[in-house]
């Protein structure tokens, strides 16, 4: 008798739980929208006999049903610590550090880039009298992948392949300067404070270094990187520093793509979706920083994805102005109204995860 109540109970248990989980299914308003994710969650699909017949409106509607699921974040979390899989989603956790597993080398990729990059070349810098350099920087896994057992792609094969393709370019290594030390443990990017020494390297190897000194400020607030969303894994958050100097602090930097000032660090941005982008306002396609105390009249040109945001307003202390230009997000065509190559040094500073996925470059 006493095993017939306790089985019971429990039934009684599950069967309250799964009404209470409908009720909240049909019920709770629709979230619209997770920052944990960094995206819109599906609506409620259009109903329509022509959709329920096609077998549309069911498929959308599962998809809806899991996105706006009661307590969806704790289950993925569940889910994840759970898993019996060593990699999550193409991630995986080492001392904390959520790394993506970047595999395998896609050589159309890497055609594709220098094919791009020699558009550029032809229609800018062919003639033009400027200095073109290289600098490829590697994705955590690079550090990561060997001593944990998982995959990675051929780092060597990449960057030889760039620089044998792309030989008009004077390649600057900077893989020696780095380690897992200086990425954030939940998020893809580089730490500025770490990357002086790559910043001089690149800056002397274009004839323009010097002797800086920063102060480190911890910008307000936890960052969670991308990677958390994506692991759904109860991890410590990251902080973020950012550098600065009384030369930082003179530089006067505009955003071409909404014809606006900007600060060098905008702190509001750590209370949006992605803290990261307080480096120069995050993605935008062309941004220019005036040195006002700079000690010579040379302009840098960089040719970037999001790693060069960090870096930027370091390398900007060698030359009185920098142009930061992402063709992922605007023509390169289109260049001729805005940029004067003629005379400058360009830096093409490209993330092995761009490179091996650049598809997105225009």
């Amino acid at each position: 008798a006493m095993i017939k109540n306790r089985n019971r109970i429990f039934l009684g248990i599950v069967v309250g739980l799964f009404f209470l989980l409908c009720a909240m299914v049909w019920f709770k308003p629709d979230t619209e929208y997770s920052r944990v994710e960094r995206r819109k969650l599906n609506k409620v699909p259009e109903i329509s006999m022509e959709r329920i017949l096609s077998g549309k409106f069911m498929t959308e509607f599962e998809t809806y049903s899991l996105d706006q699921f009661p307590f969806r974040q704790a289950f993925r979390s569940l889910r994840a610590q759970t898993s019996l899989k060593r990699d999550n989603q193409g991630l995986y956790v080492v001392d904390g550090s959520i790394v993506s597993m970047e595999y395998p080398l896609k050589e159309e990729s890497l055609v594709y880039t220098s094919k791009k990059f020699r558009n550029v070349y032809e229609m800018y810098l062919k003639d033009s009298g400027s200095n073109v350099y290289l600098s490829i920087v590697p994705d955590k896994n690079y550090f990561f992948a060997k001593d944990n057992g998982y995959l990675s792609l051929d780092y060597e094969e990449m960057v030889s392949t760039l620089v044998e393709d792309n030989s008009y370019m004077t390649y600057i290594d900077i893989f020696p300067l780095l380690s897992e030390e200086d990425y954030y443990k939940t998020d893809t990017h580089w730490k500025q404070e770490n990357l002086t020494e790559v910043a001089d390297r690149l800056l002397f190897s274009m004839g323009n270094g010097g002797e800086y000194t920063y102060e480190v400020v911890k910008a307000p607030g936890d960052f969670y990187g991308v990677y958390y969303g994506q692991a759904a894994l109860p991890l410590e958050p990251d902080e973020i520093s950012y550098l600065t100097n009384s030369t930082i602090e003179s530089y006067k930097v505009y955003d071409y793509e909404n014809n606006q000032e900007i600060p060098v660090y905008d702190l509001t941005q750590m209370e949006q979706d992605d803290p990261y982008e307080l480096f120069l306002g995050g993605p935008i396609s062309l941004v220019t920083i005036e040195n006002q105390m700079a000690t010579n009249e040379e302009e840098l040109i960089i040719f970037r994805d999001s790693f060069g945001s960090s870096i930027a307003p370091l390398l900007a202390e060698g030359y009185k102005k920098v142009t930061l230009i992402d063709i992922r997000y605007i023509q390169p065509g289109v260049l001729k109204n805005y940029v004067d190559f003629k005379g400058k040094d360009v830096l093409f500073l490209y993330s092995t995860m761009v490179l091996n996925n650049s598809e997105t470059i225009k």
